[in-house]
């Protein structure tokens, strides 16, 4: 590792900036595996000051897995499937009304697929004058701070997750546009309790956007155990938000972590970020 290398913690539950890292250029081994080690520990890690173009975060990304394309095409940067936009900027440069409230209910990326994300990274070209930010929710201690009973309600307990037909999905997008995406993808299942493949710790993966259901339990008993449990997770004290600066790079666990886009910005204000979505190798 050619550079010293340290941690500063961000906020109280998550958030944690990585000091002395140029994410432009490649990693050696010993700084790869460094950065791997701390990213099990905090899953929500920061890197300021960058400058990336669509290739150079794909490249970052690659590091870590295999960047994919995102299913929205529409969003896709023309010169990287697997780098897209968050933006509220249509390609006029007026107000994308989409993209201003496009993902700002509590999910975790792409559990309506059989195979499931690693991480996601997010980088920050233009911002609002204030606000915007990012919000994360650590599903480790989300989990680890249920009660016994229920604990035991959801051990072996199987969420059905869709394109966005969960009930805080169909509140933010609509019964018409909900019903026409499920089309686009088949129903996925996923247990409601995972275990993280490195730290070994049970997480809490239930998200409101994506999960409608359970199996073998009634529909509304379900919609009401996914908001109890949305409510639970995203209590203040397993909460950070990021505030976006221009030049951040935000990469998160997306199995030890939930998160939205705040959408607490002034829409006329500019918001343009490039992200990538990566697969484990």
């Amino acid at each position: 590792m050619s550079v010293a290398l340290s941690l500063r913690p961000l906020g109280k539950a998550l958030g944690t900036e990585v000091v002395g890292v140029d994410v432009l250029r490649p990693f050696d081994a010993a700084t790869l595996e460094w950065i791997d080690r701390a990213f099990a520990e905090h899953p929500v890690m920061v890197f300021c000051n960058q400058r990336l173009g669509p290739a150079e975060l794909a490249a970052f990304g690659a590091q870590f897995g295999r960047p994919q394309p995102h299913i929205l095409e529409q969003y896709r940067h023309p010169d990287r499937a697997d780098v897209s936009y968050i933006t509220n900027v249509d390609k006029a440069g007026g107000i994308d009304r989409f993209g201003v409230t496009r993902a700002s209910t509590w999910h975790t990326d792409e559990t309506y697929e059989d195979a499931l994300p690693r991480l996601a990274i997010l980088h920050a070209l233009e911002v609002p004058s204030a606000r915007g930010g990012t919000m994360f929710a650590d599903m480790r201690a989300a989990y680890d701070a249920l009660s016994e009973a229920m604990r035991r309600r959801l051990e072996g307990l199987v969420g059905l997750h869709g394109r966005s037909n969960g009930p805080d999905g169909v509140k933010l997008y609509g019964e018409t546009y909900v019903r026409a995406t499920e089309k686009m993808r088949p129903e996925r299942r996923h247990p409601a309790v995972k275990k993280h493949p490195v730290t070994g710790r049970p997480v809490l993966f239930v998200n409101p956007t994506h999960t409608h259901a359970f199996e073998d339990i009634a529909a509304d008993e379900a919609v009401r155990l996914i908001q109890e449990l949305r409510d639970h997770a995203t209590q203040e004290r397993f909460v950070y938000y990021h505030a976006w600066r221009v030049g951040d790079v935000v990469m998160w666990d997306e199995l030890a972590t939930m998160h939205r886009g705040a959408g607490d910005a002034r829409p006329e204000e500019r918001r343009i970020m490039l992200r990538t979505i990566v697969h484990p190798f």
